[in-house]
């Protein structure tokens, strides 16, 4: 099956967002980054070098743990609730990957706290799809 550009934009969208909501599953109890930590750049290069240095170090994860990979594959074209479920019901199992992701995903969650943002998937394809017309 060949894929579009939007169709491999969505999926990478919906990973950034999966991993986030990884990511800020695990933030419960945690405590906020230092006022004196250095910011993040808050714009649209800062999000996408960090959004692609995620998805990169992702990428190598989800090569190596091909289970995970599906799950994550599989969960971009679910309904929501569905999606969520599936990823849960696999990473409960799966705590060592779980953490990895997370760790991979820190930059998304730190760049959220510091520069206040949250980019949905959705907003990142619709993005993505507009300025690739």
């Amino acid at each position: 099956m060949r894929m579009t550009t939007t169709s491999r934009l969505a999926i990478g969208a919906a990973a950034v967002g999966i991993l986030g909501a990884v990511a800020a599953s695990a933030m419960v109890g945690t405590t906020a980054p230092a006022a004196d930590a250095a910011p993040a750049p808050c714009t649209a290069a800062g999000l996408s070098s960090t959004a692609s240095g995620v998805l990169s170090q992702a990428g190598v994860f989800l090569n190596e743990h091909p289970e995970a990979n599906d799950v994550l594959t599989n969960a971009a074209t679910m309904p929501p609730e569905q999606a969520r479920s599936s990823v849960q019901g696999y990473f409960v199992g799966h705590l060592d990957q779980l953490s990895t992701l997370q760790g991979i995903a820190q930059p998304l969650t730190d760049l959220k706290n510091q520069c206040g943002i949250a980019v949905s998937p959705t907003q990142l394809a619709m993005l993505l799809e507009t300025v690739s017309k």
